[in-house]
């Protein structure tokens, strides 16, 4: 890798430095309570813009210019909406693959009854038919949910694919440049993952091989729409539309089917490994050209 004074290390140094000193901040109450959603959700918000904080800090400290990180016309603009309207139907694409799979094989069940119950009582809609609740509960999240999902996503993503998937890209090429940012990015979570309950309740092992992988499939999803589109933008919403689709609406919307439930499911299981996996080969082949990043 680059040092921070070749021209095209671009401070990646710094701000990996950075990066794991912000983080470290989060890392440790987190830690301690063993919870990510300790604070109420404050330390893991802190911790996700841990990056975008880094990836700020070190562009004031080379004075480079903000408009790199992917904002339309140098500002801050919303950008294209034809590419935010795929990121956020990607995820809803390989997540839905992914369940159907689990539901159809029995490897999960759809939507048990003390699941729609649970979900029905969080939302004081305790009562109302199965259906009904199942139909409000998707689509009050999946539009409600991406307003919190994209503010903490953003931090992520301004360091990630703002400032370090471009530099790499740009150094190794599209496909080592973006395996290099998904090794960074899975080591990144390794200490909630080993110390915290971020891990789906299987071994370690299995987990972390999971999530790796994940990660890396995610990460050319992400470099291919953050080099296609010229923008950050793109890359929070596909961001949050992951977490939202797999964190709040399928998993809750399945149940265990036996022991191997945990093996399958969330990004610590197999399937959303095989479909997202897919999504990967196809960004590798319609690779973009990496003087564009």
């Amino acid at each position: 890798m680059d040092t921070d004074e070749s021209p095209r290390g671009a401070g990646v140094a710094t701000f990996l430095a950075l990066t794991v000193a912000i983080s470290s901040l989060f890392y440790a109450p987190i830690i301690l309570t063993g919870n990510v959603a300790g604070a109420g959700g404050l330390y893991v918000a802190g911790l996700m813009w841990s990056p975008g904080i880094a990836a700020i800090l070190t562009t004031i400290l080379r004075r480079d210019d903000f408009a790199a990180f992917g904002w339309r016309d140098g500002g801050w603009a919303w950008g294209d909406w034809r590419w935010n309207l795929r990121a956020y139907l990607i995820p809803l694409g390989y997540a839905a693959a992914a369940y159907l799979g689990v539901w159809l094989t029995g490897l999960g069940t759809f939507a048990p009854p003390e699941s729609v119950a649970a979900i029905g009582e969080k939302l004081g809609w305790s009562g109302l038919p199965a259906a009904l609740v199942i139909a409000g509960y998707v689509a009050l999240a999946a539009t409600a949910g991406m307003v919190h999902g994209t503010a903490f996503a953003l931090g992520e993503e301004i360091g990630w694919r703002g400032f370090l998937a471009p530099r790499l890209v740009r150094r190794f090429g599209f496909v080592a440049g973006t395996i290099v940012t998904a090794l960074i990015w899975a080591a990144w979570h390794v200490p909630i993952l080993l110390f915290a309950d971020y891990n789906g309740g299987t071994p370690w092992w299995y987990s972390l091989s999971c999530f790796t992988l994940l990660v890396l499939g995610s990460s050319f999803t992400l470099s291919w729409i953050r080099l296609r589109s010229n923008s950050v933008w793109p890359c929070a919403i596909l961001h949050a539309s992951h977490n939202l689709f797999i964190q709040t609406i399928f998993n809750p919307l399945t149940g265990p089917s036996g022991a191997v439930t945990p093996y399958a499911i969330g990004e610590f299981g197999f399937a959303l490994v095989v479909t997202l996996g897919g999504v990967a080969v196809w960004c590798i082949a319609h690779r973009p050209d990496p003087a564009h990043a």
